[in-house]
């Protein structure tokens, strides 16, 4: 390959020899090992439940229940930590628990106020988009 080049004004005619072929630059691979949790409100509701298809674990689940009553998953996944305990009065926005799906943690917080009456999941358990994972009094 023949080049052309100028330096300080001077011009310089090259013969270049291509020993590779040209590829793209090489991409670093590198994925930071514990990306910071993605936080969700609990409640998905009746409308997002079902258009997603999902059905509850639960049999309890698949009466009508009072959507201000219950949290539900926002995603499939493993229950990963649990931070409430029965009886536990909540604030909007305080941490019920921690999902892991694809090894990715997102926190589960309240949607509103209220006290924790049950916990339907308990750590290690699998749960489905739209699953029942807590009532409120």
């Amino acid at each position: 390959m023949k080049l052309r080049i100028d330096i300080d004004g001077k011009t310089y005619d090259l013969d270049v020899e291509v020993l590779e072929e040209d590829r793209p630059p090489r991409r670093p691979g590198y994925v930071p090992p514990h990306a910071p949790p993605m936080t969700v409100r609990s409640s998905a509701g009746p409308a997002a439940a079902a258009a997603s298809g999902a059905e509850a674990a639960a049999p309890s689940d698949d009466a009508p229940v009072d959507e201000e009553k219950v949290s539900r998953s926002p995603l499939s996944g493993v229950v990963n930590r649990i931070a409430v305990e029965v009886g536990q009065k909540l604030e909007q926005d305080d941490l019920i628990m921690v999902l892991e799906a694809m090894k990715m943690e997102t926190n589960v917080v309240a949607a509103h106020a209220g006290t924790v009456k049950a916990l339907r999941v308990a750590e290690g358990d699998g749960v489905k988009v739209g699953q029942i994972l807590m009532d409120y009094e």
